[in-house]
């Protein structure tokens, strides 16, 4: 059974409700079919492709004997070196698209959830412990300390321990810092397979849960589609 750690009151119910659904199929991935994945990368995207995801293939192997620290590092640079940012429209054609790692590898490009989504799934396959990983949607102040502009992102937060400062994996500031490093960010929701951390009085995650819980559960069925299991 789910189990939610919120602060409810900053959740309109209804968004609530459906955001705990959305955990209820979350991202557990801790299986690869690598020879399955190969093979869609050869026959949709061409032999590059198929380098690349040998080389995430083989970095995933060699992290098992990593340290965590390590492990976190590895991920991070893995896809801030070698996909380009951009937002949802240019990388997609849609407003709003969660690409799986595979078509984030193939595309060469994507927006901050893919870089989240990919790095989250890595770590794990890599060995890290779900409990430490979540998925985070922030608020990003932009323009410097000074500024009054934010604007919507998401980043991957590792937690040593369930009541530790994470530590902050970023496709935007590429080095990894704990968050008391990162006052530019203002966590609005966090989430993995097994709960829902909501921080911060802030304005309801989204205005459309419905098309978020959508938009998850086609990712995750296109990612078992390409191996992800």
């Amino acid at each position: 059974m789910l189990a939610l750690i919120v602060q409810a009151r900053y959740f309109p119910r209804p968004v609530l409700a459906l955001l705990a659904s959305l955990l209820a199929a979350t991202l557990v991935w801790g299986q690869l079919d690598f020879d399955r994945m190969r093979s869609i990368a050869q026959q949709r995207y061409g032999t590059s492709t198929v380098a690349l995801v040998d080389e995430w293939h083989a970095t995933i192997d060699a992290m098992q004997s990593m340290p965590e620290a390590q492990k976190l590092k590895t991920a991070n640079d893995f896809f801030n070196r070698r996909i380009r940012w951009v937002q949802d429209p240019e990388a997609w054609g849609q407003a709003d698209y969660w690409a799986t790692p595979l078509e984030t590898m193939g595309n060469g490009m994507g927006d901050c959830e893919d870089f989240a989504i990919a790095k989250y799934t890595m770590l794990i396959l890599g060995g890290v412990d779900v409990d430490r990983l979540r998925i985070t949607y922030v608020k990003a102040q932009m323009g410097g300390p000074q500024s009054s502009i934010h604007a919507a992102h998401m980043v991957l937060a590792y937690y040593p321990t369930p009541s530790a400062v994470p530590e902050i994996l970023d496709n935007l500031i590429t080095d990894i810092y704990p968050a008391t490093k990162r006052t530019d960010l203002t966590p609005v929701y966090g989430f993995n397979s097994k709960g829902l951390w909501v921080g911060g009085r802030a304005a309801p995650a989204t205005t459309d849960p419905g098309a978020k819980l959508s938009r998850w559960r086609d990712l995750l069925q296109r990612a078992a589609a390409e191996g992800l299991g």
